[in-house]
């Protein structure tokens, strides 16, 4: 079902596979990934489901920002590891929620950090991770424009 071509470039291309029922085909340029749910969501678990690939997005960029800002600074950073979870929890006290049960979304996110640092450094690191594009992103006012083709 490859539909690779040279005018999807610059974007991204998500299509059925036709493995199943929810799996994917995601292009994004030269690659070309798997994408579905869990079995136990009716999925056949042929890859990352779509929070996966968002927690993905999110630990990548986190692990590039900060390997970018050590190396801008001249930090010893030996290596980053970026630890995601994502789940729904109740809000409580939420004065924008419309539901008293309503949920709302929770990244929780851990950072190890590797290599002969000082407290400073560290607390620079964890600052920086914050200023990640993709960490701006969710956190910023989002606007998706649908049309049908």
């Amino acid at each position: 079902m490859n539909t690779k071509t040279e005018e999807n470039n610059d974007r991204t291309v998500v299509q059925e596979s036709g493995k199943g029922k929810f799996s994917q085909e995601i292009i994004i340029g030269q690659h070309i990934l798997s994408g579905d749910e869990p079995i136990a969501s009716g999925g056949n678990d042929l890859g990352p489901s779509p929070y996966d690939f968002l927690l993905a997005a999110l630990g990548s960029c986190t692990s590039m920002t900060l390997r970018l800002y050590a190396e801008r600074k001249k930090i010893p950073l030996e290596k980053v590891i970026v630890t995601l979870k994502h789940e729904k929890i109740y809000a409580k006290d939420c004065a924008e929620c419309e539901q008293s049960n309503a949920k709302i979304d929770h990244i929780s996110r851990i950072i190890t950090l590797k290599g002969d640092l000082s407290e400073e450094q560290r607390k620079a690191l964890l600052d920086i991770a914050d200023k990640c594009p993709v960490h701006r992103t969710l956190t910023s006012k989002t606007i998706i424009s649908t049309a049908l083709s």
